[in-house]
């Protein structure tokens, strides 16, 4: 079942010599359950492809279908609440409040998020991410793995449909980053969410059910399974000549 759908959605910036596409033509689906990679260096499109589909940033033509639902036809309120109930956002930076304990973080979140898990699901949530016992911690008493899990427990409050991740990986050494990615695949196959990783990050596409690539703000086809391995040997072989 498709969860995300674009369809010819571009994005531009700039008029006359000075536009840039930013993201050309592109169509795009994401369907319930899976993990997508979408890889690219810096300055890529990926970013600007990930905001568009949170609904952070209007495409210059085309559109974006979340459920049934076009956030290009929606005023910001509209697309606000779906932001709100249908996405999960998780960052580079855990963007952690410094001066909150775990717990009291993900209260927060109650404010703006009421009513989507109950007091079991959250728990479980909680034992299922490994942050149980971090609870009464701040973000200064976590690793780098573990400030990122609790991110990943903020972005699953609202049981989206959805999960953006941007870079989730980036600040993290190879056996944290490995970490991240399993509860990414964990929690996709588990809540049958859609999560997109954007990333230069190839350590990562053999947790992916498809892989993308970005070049240039052109999106192209999905690398398929069987050629997953030969991806990450071609470029681990480049980068260590």
């Amino acid at each position: 079942m498709a969860v995300l759908e674009l369809h010819g959605v571009r994005k531009s910036f700039g008029n006359g010599h000075k536009k840039v596409d930013a993201l050309k033509e592109t169509n795009f689906v994401a369907n319930r359950g899976e993990l997508i990679a979408i890889i690219g260096p810096s300055g890529s499109g990926k970013s600007t492809f990930l905001t568009i589909v949170g609904g952070l940033l209007t495409p210059t033509s085309g559109d974006v279908i979340i459920n049934e639902q076009n956030l290009t036809s929606l005023n910001e309120k509209a697309r606000s609440q779906i932001r709100l109930k249908e996405i999960g956002f998780v960052l580079q930076a855990s963007n952690l409040v410094p001066f909150l304990s775990v717990a009291n973080q993900l209260k927060l979140l109650d404010k703006v998020k009421k009513g989507n898990m109950s007091v079991m699901e959250r728990e479980q949530l909680y034992e299922d991410l490994g942050i149980a016992d971090l609870l009464m911690k701040y973000p200064s008493d976590l690793s780098g793995g573990e400030r990122q899990r609790v991110a990943i427990a903020k972005a699953l409050y609202s049981n989206p449909s959805i999960i953006l991740a941007d870079e989730p990986t980036a600040s993290l050494d190879s056996d944290r980053a490995y970490e991240v990615m399993e509860l990414l695949k964990k929690v996709t196959k588990q809540k049958k969410t859609t999560t997109i990783v954007v990333t230069h990050d190839i350590r990562l596409v053999g947790y992916c059910d498809k892989v993308y690539k970005m070049t240039d703000g052109v999106l192209s086809t999905a690398i398929e399974e069987h050629a997953k391995g030969l991806y990450v040997e071609e470029k681990t072989a480049s980068s260590s000549q």
